[in-house]
């Protein structure tokens, strides 16, 4: 079976008479008065994020833990093209000093009246211009044409950590804490950040998040794409012969395919209480085979689940619908509920179990007379035990029974499971090993297929897994790192009473997938 404002201002009439002016001075105060309350810890906030545009516009010399002094004058002259080996901010007043082949000089400041947006157009990659339209348009008020230009400049040179600093105190001056989060998050990933900005900017974080109100609701997305080659794609016997009504004929399928998907996930979770949170989730995904069709298919899923403890208990019961178009094949319908928990016996050790109930359907018609044969009401069990060496080694090993009841008999069958994985977070990667071993046992004789044995087989699967960001590889794609490859290897060898399931496969997959938080 297969699974798969700036805000339109509105204009009010009024009629002026005499009592106008005093009412229109009380309204005046009461929401002078209400700014000063409601905003006072962004009013605070903001001072404290004034640090960082002010003394990075100011040529004193300062202590290393004020921030952005000497070391952001080094960056910006590494991206400079002109071959400015130092590039001073000074003041307004005071113009800006540079020092070009050793000989310092200084660049006259220019005004409000003589820096324009027209000028900005036709010199992009003027750092020093585009640095003072910057501060010209904060100091008029004009935050969003100011956080503009810096983030303009931030694409042009996405290794200067200052700009983004400055970006940063922009975003708080203007109330923006979800964009104001972001930056910090990109700066805290810079390699040029000193420990003593690193410090200023984790505290400027926790005062963000401080004055953020929890939310009752949070919405996600995930998107994926993924490719997978097979060298067997069809599980033909070892002989390539099979068997039919107790005849030995050829198989007629191919062996080599290649299967590429695309799949799209929203997720809304909500907290309840301290303890427990409940989660929604819609998925969609599309599969396209390149040679044969069996797995051209689109899928349809929904997940409600609710997470809690229960004293050292961590339960997550979930109920899941699923519907599957097959291009060539009946359409098929399956309902999953069940309960997982865990619990952490120490430090190192934990241990998982759970059930399921199943309840599969595909919808028979006139090209697939015998869909309904399959149908099947299936239960499950697994135990698992999770053990951590170190912080980079992991280990867990599992252990699962379930039992499928179909329509027809000769689809009714057992599984036993067990499986051992090894995993290592690596800073620069995440690999995982692992083995599984799949024992089936089935009740009945297949008469179309042999009637003198019941089929009894076992899968042994071995995989290796490495999932890395993909702006390790690169940078320029994914400068958030938050886009994840995961590059994938399975080798199946299937032992069997039957000459049809006695195959060795293998195939290999990339798939890229990134997660959005949509209401951060």
């Amino acid at each position: 079976m297969k699974k798969k404002n700036k805000k339109k201002q509105r204009k009010k009439s009024v009629k002026y008479n005499s009592n106008f002016p005093v009412a229109l001075i009380g309204l005046s105060a009461l929401i002078l008065f209400s700014s000063i309350l409601v905003f006072s810890p962004s009013i605070a906030l903001s001072k404290k994020s004034n640090k960082f545009s002010e003394e990075f516009l100011k040529t004193s010399t300062k202590t290393k833990k004020e921030i952005l002094i000497e070391k952001p004058k080094r960056n910006l002259s590494e991206i400079n093209s002109l071959g400015i080996t130092e590039l001073l901010l000074a003041e307004e007043t005071n113009g800006s000093k540079i020092i070009i082949n050793g000989e310092e000089k200084v660049i006259p400041a220019p005004t409000d009246k003589n820096i324009t947006y027209m000028q900005i157009l036709q010199n992009p990659n003027d750092l020093d211009l585009n640095l003072k339209y910057a501060q010209q348009q904060g100091k008029m008020g004009n935050y969003k044409q100011t956080i503009a230009t810096l983030e303009r400049l931030g694409m042009l040179y996405p290794d200067n950590v200052e700009i983004r600093l400055y970006l940063l105190s922009v975003l708080v001056q203007a109330d923006s804490p979800d964009k104001a989060l972001t930056i910090i998050g990109e700066i805290k990933e810079s390699e040029d950040l000193t420990p003593d900005d690193l410090q200023t900017v984790q505290e400027l974080e926790e005062e963000i998040k401080s004055r953020k109100g929890p939310k009752l609701w949070n919405f996600y997305a995930d998107i994926g794409l993924g490719a997978i080659q097979s060298n067997n794609v069809n599980s033909v016997s070892r002989t390539k012969l099979q068997s039919s009504s107790d005849e030995l004929i050829a198989f007629g399928s191919p062996r080599h395919d290649r299967t590429y998907s695309e799949s799209l996930g929203l997720t809304a979770t909500r907290s309840i209480g301290e303890s427990s949170s409940f989660m929604i989730n819609l998925s969609a995904s599309d599969s396209a085979q390149v040679t044969e069709t069996t797995d051209d298919f689109e899928s349809y899923g929904l997940t409600l689940s609710f997470d809690t403890s229960i004293g050292n208990q961590s339960l997550s019961p979930y109920y899941m619908l699923s519907k599957t178009d097959y291009q060539d094949d009946a359409t098929s319908f399956s309902m999953m509920a069940g309960i997982g928990g865990f619990f952490s016996l120490n430090d190192r050790n934990a241990f998982s179990y759970g059930y399921s109930y199943s309840d599969s359907k595909n919808n028979q018609n006139s090209t697939d007379d015998t869909a309904r044969e399959t149908n099947s009401i299936g239960h499950g069990v697994t135990l698992g035990h999770d053990f951590t060496f170190d912080e980079i080694i992991s280990s867990s090993i599992g252990l699962g029974y379930s039992i499928s009841e179909a329509e027809v008999g000769t689809n009714d069958f057992e599984t036993y499971d067990f499986s051992l994985r090894v995993n290592f977070a690596y800073p620069w990667a995440y690999i995982s090993v692992g083995r599984a071993l799949s024992f089936n046992d089935y009740m009945h004789i297949d008469t179309s297929i042999n009637s003198n044995r019941i089929r009894s087989d076992y899968t042994d699967t071995y995989d290796l897994m490495v999932t890395k960001a993909l702006g390790d590889l690169i940078p320029f794609l994914d400068r958030s790192k938050s886009i994840f490859l995961n590059v994938a290897y399975e080798k199946v060898f299937s032992e069997a009473n039957i000459i049809n399931y006695d195959y060795e496969a293998e195939s290999l997959s990339f798939s890229l997938s990134k997660s959005f938080h949509l209401n951060k």
